[in-house]
């Protein structure tokens, strides 16, 4: 009893400093947000006036709100499809036979993107959308379809959907990866069983693949719904939340809102809205995922 109280006491001090570091790094700031979201501050004043519930429900009312969580949501939706559902496909091909000797080359390719830095994306991104020497314009000319040729950033019904395109570009790879060495831990067993039994590859791919690495495409599918309720740097650099804030995300508002308008406590009421949405996701797969565990 005594060995057992000395090791876990050793072990508690082994730890001790790590769990000061998250309970400095990560929960105090949490809280202080959520303290701060209740006052009335500015980061010139040193007092604060007590508003209560007041910035929540401004917030609420802010039509500027509604239209940045739609934008989220919207990012959020568009990435399970090509992220997650594209990363799934393109993962599935290069573990192909025919294709698996050249999977480090397409291995390289595709996960360069998510290295580069986003504020070098951003603007390259920004001139391929230029409608003058941008090279998607400039593609559509070539083969004839100038009609098309358009201000992908200039106008509102247009430069979310190119931000977001962006994303894809950049973290397709990155979930394809995460697939891929799912994938790779699959026994090749199965397929070979499969094979005897006249099973074709899509079948294989539907009753194998997919149940096998379901767990990876739960843990991919909640990082990228929570990536996208968090993104701020794409649109930061390439619009800034234009143009009209038609590309407003609770990001770049809550930026907006502490550094630009210098309206911190309503910026720590958009910071708490963001992480009780982040949290939500995380304990939904959690419970989905039964905390790391192969859902049945």
């Amino acid at each position: 009893m005594k060995e057992t109280y000395r090791n876990g006491r050793t072990a508690f001090l082994f730890i001790l400093p790590a769990l000061l570091l998250i309970l400095f790094i990560v929960f105090l700031p949490i809280v202080l947000n959520l303290y701060n979201s209740f006052f009335r501050w500015n980061s010139f004043e040193a007092g604060k006036t007590f508003v209560g519930f007041e910035y929540y429900v401004r917030l609420f009312k802010d039509p500027v709100f509604f239209t940045a969580l739609k934008n989220n949501s919207l990012y959020a939706i568009i990435s399970l499809i090509c992220q997650v559902g594209g990363g799934i496909i393109i993962a599935a091909i290069l573990e192909d036979k025919l294709i698996r000797r050249f999977q480090p080359f397409f291995r390289t390719v595709f996960f360069i993107p998510s290295v580069i830095s986003i504020a070098v994306v951003g603007l390259m991104w920004q001139l391929i959308y230029n409608p003058e020497i941008g090279l998607v314009n400039g593609v559509l000319n070539v083969i004839g379809q100038s009609e098309w040729a358009h201000s992908w950033l200039g106008d509102s019904k247009t430069a979310i959907y190119a931000v977001v395109a962006v994303s894809q570009w950049q973290y397709t790879g990155y979930m394809t990866m995460l697939f891929l060495i799912a994938m790779q831990k699959i026994p090749m067993e199965y397929y070979e069983a499969a094979m005897i039994d006249g099973a074709s590859k899509i079948n294989s791919f539907f009753h194998i693949t997919l149940p096998q690495i379901k767990e990876m495409i739960l843990v991919g599918s909640v990082i990228t719904v929570i990536g996208a309720f968090k993104v701020f740097d794409e649109v930061y650099v390439m619009t800034f939340g234009g143009p009209g804030r038609s590309t407003e995300v609770l990001g770049t508002m809550l930026y907006r809102s502490a550094f630009r308008n210098d309206e911190m406590g309503y910026a720590s009421t958009i910071g708490t809205i963001i992480f009780i949405i982040t949290l939500t996701l995380s304990l939904i797969q959690m419970k989905l995922g039964k905390s790391g565990q192969e859902v049945e």
